[in-house]
């Protein structure tokens, strides 16, 4: 059973299925909620990186990022909070491609699917966000989705293109 849903692609859409769940859960809850400022106060009482995080400034949905603006525990929150939505959506749109490209002969369709499908997700997860107290949607975030599943899509793309080609290739030989 194991290998056919390897084979099939459901392992991997089922893993898809599976962070959009958590991130269902997760945006269900307020930021309060969610707020990791007290652990990241006990583990980084020696606050690593400061000097490196005093030269960041920019502005992010409207809000300027600096420490000077932020502070230090919440500057760290807010890089763990966006490479969190990196890697979420890196995973979907990588499990969604891995799945797809099973059950489509074709890769662009695959790819295009894949990127739209977890797009529109990040949208959903946004508009979730709107109805939950105490969380902000914001379309920078749903940028930051889309360039998560879009990265890993286009490389796995990438990459399968190559493999096919080295594989039309070598029946050619």
């Amino acid at each position: 059973m194991k290998k056919k849903s390897l084979k099939n692609g459901n392992f991997w859409i089922l893993i898809a299925v599976f962070m959009m769940l958590l991130l269902f859960y997760s945006s269900s809850q307020t930021y309060q909620q969610q707020s990791q400022i007290g652990t990241l106060g006990h583990l980084l009482k020696d606050e690593p990186f400061k000097e490196t995080f005093g030269k960041i400034n920019f502005c992010y949905a409207n809000r300027q990022v600096s420490l000077s603006n932020l502070g230090y525990l919440s500057i760290v929150e807010f890089f763990i909070r966006k490479g969190a939505h990196f890697f979420s959506y890196f995973v979907i749109g990588m499990s969604l491609f891995l799945g797809f490209s099973k059950k489509y002969k074709s890769l662009i369709f695959s790819a295009s699917l894949s990127i739209i499908l977890a797009t529109s997700y990040a949208c959903l997860d946004e508009f979730h966000q709107m109805l939950t107290g105490g969380r902000t949607p914001l379309i920078q975030d749903v940028v930051l989705d889309f360039s998560g599943a879009t990265s890993i899509v286009i490389t796995l793309l990438i990459f399968k293109l190559i493999q096919r080609q080295k594989i039309y290739s070598a029946d050619k030989k």
